[in-house]
């Protein structure tokens, strides 16, 4: 069984950076795709990033692509997103999924069976 588990987000002004992790135990970041999505109050949830389960690719939401670096550390089995330059329309609860070894890189959500409870990024105009 896969588990994740957020931390980093906070309350932050606009054009500040921010640091969010995740935590995975189960399984190995270097078997599995990684990916990270938000949901803003009164919207659905989106796509921000995601990296290969080899590390080698990554895809990024048009949104935040410049801004947000996805980058995993298998010394301790956690992925990363790197936000910067961040706006008001980036306060969101940040979610963290999984996929199955050796799965798709993808930007959809059915193709992550494994979550996090999240964690929320408030960015202050």
């Amino acid at each position: 069984q896969v588990q994740l588990e957020e931390s980093g987000g906070g309350l932050v002004q606009a054009g500040d950076s921010l640091r969010l992790s995740c935590a995975v135990s189960g399984r190995s970041i270097d078997d599995i795709p990684m990916a990270w999505f938000r949901q803003a109050p009164g919207k659905e949830r989106e796509f921000v990033a995601c990296r290969s389960w080899s590390g080698r690719s990554t895809l990024y939401a048009v949104s935040v692509k410049g801004r947000f670096t996805i980058s995993g550390d298998n010394s301790n089995n956690t992925v990363y997103l790197q936000l910067t330059n961040l706006k008001s329309e980036d306060t969101a609860n940040y979610f963290c999924a999984a996929g199955i070894n050796n799965g798709l890189t993808s930007s959809q959500e059915r193709n992550y069976y494994y979550w996090g409870q999240g964690t929320q990024v408030t960015v202050s105009s």
